[in-house]
């Protein structure tokens, strides 16, 4: 298959969002994609797992109509378990397309030989990537990937090369090391001349936190999207003031604090009632990373943790988004 994705004809510059685990998830999919998200994947699933054909497994990888064009992200170290879940998915739901994870810099993961590890041993990379490129064939198969395990291997252009050659339809590239993790800098210099030297997408990952960063990466270097992560984890309305800007030069008005409130507690509602979160019951303190980082940046943001800590229910959230509001009424919160 080498037909270009259709997310990218025209000199379309598409705004991914990246598969985050433990927050990409149905519902924060659906509202990032009312806020302008062009592509959307799925929180990345173990290939094993999905042959197991774990019912949790399956709700991770589920999505509406309406997210489409819709990826489902995958990881193993196995050729044949890979090319064995990728068919099983392309059969199951048909996900527009397939997208590999080679960039996850998690122990738990990379200590099975998956993940970022697999870039120590980029001909293993490639033959995984050839293997499920012919095994689904009606299905385009992406990669993500980092620049390398450690500054001393940086093997970016390498890889994308490798998967280019083995079938792989377009290549996500995050601007760091596995050993870097989420600090420092993305080097975006690095993916603009991988992007250069090949002729599928390269996508740009890492630091992307603003307009004027997907601004840059549209007008100044040879990528063909742009992936935004952790901006879009506490903001997601990232990806709507990026397209207004795009039409009118100027950044439209944030949305107010009531507005946020409204949609974390849509968010925490709709989360709690999908299928395989009943043996939650109406227990949502598992939910306190999400909804931590939909309160950042908000007035008060520390105090605000604080409280959150203390919420256990739906209704501790609804009344502490009241005493918040109640409280930003009255002056009674001072910026932080």
């Amino acid at each position: 298959m080498t037909t270009m994705l259709p997310w990218f004809a025209n000199n379309a510059f598409p705004l991914y969002l990246a598969p985050m685990a433990r927050f990409t998830d149905i519902t924060f999919r659906s509202f990032c994609k009312r806020q302008g998200a062009d592509v959307l994947v799925t929180e990345f699933v173990m290939s094993d797992a999905l042959l197991r054909d774990d019912p949790k497994i399956w709700e991770t990888v589920a999505f509406t109509e309406e997210q489409r064009p819709m990826g489902v992200q995958i990881f193993g170290s196995c050729a044949k378990s890979m090319t064995a879940a990728a068919h099983l998915l392309e059969e199951r739901i048909q996900p527009d397309f397939i997208d590999l994870n080679f960039g996850c810099p998690a122990d738990r993961v990379t200590c099975m030989d998956a993940g970022s590890s697999l870039l120590r041993n980029p001909s293993k990379l490639a033959a995984i990537v050839e293997a499920v490129v012919k095994g689904v064939e009606d299905t385009p198969i992406t990669v993500k990937m980092r620049l390398g395990w450690n500054n001393e291997s940086i093997v970016a252009n390498e890889v994308a090369r490798l998967v280019e050659e083995a079938g792989a339809q377009a290549v996500a590239i995050h601007g760091r090391t596995k050993a870097q993790g989420y600090s420092g800098e993305a080097d975006w210099e690095t993916i603009d001349a991988v992007a250069r030297e090949r002729s599928i997408p390269v996508i740009a990952n890492g630091n992307i936190c603003s307009a004027a960063d997907v601004l840059h990466l549209e007008q100044k270097t040879a990528c063909a999207g742009a992936m935004i992560g952790r901006a879009a984890q506490g903001y997601p309305w990232l990806f709507a003031e990026i397209k207004h800007y795009r039409e009118h030069g100027i950044l439209p008005e944030p949305p107010t604090i009531a507005q946020r409130w409204d949609t974390l507690l849509d968010y925490a509602r709709q989360v709690m009632a999908r299928p395989h979160n009943e043996e939650y019951g109406n227990d949502l303190r598992w939910m306190r990373p999400k909804l931590l980082s939909l309160t950042k940046e908000m007035p008060g943001a520390r105090r605000l943790r604080g409280d959150l800590g203390k919420v256990v229910q739906l209704a501790d959230l609804e009344a502490l988004a009241t005493k918040h509001l109640r409280q930003l009424a009255t002056n009674e919160i001072i910026s932080e």
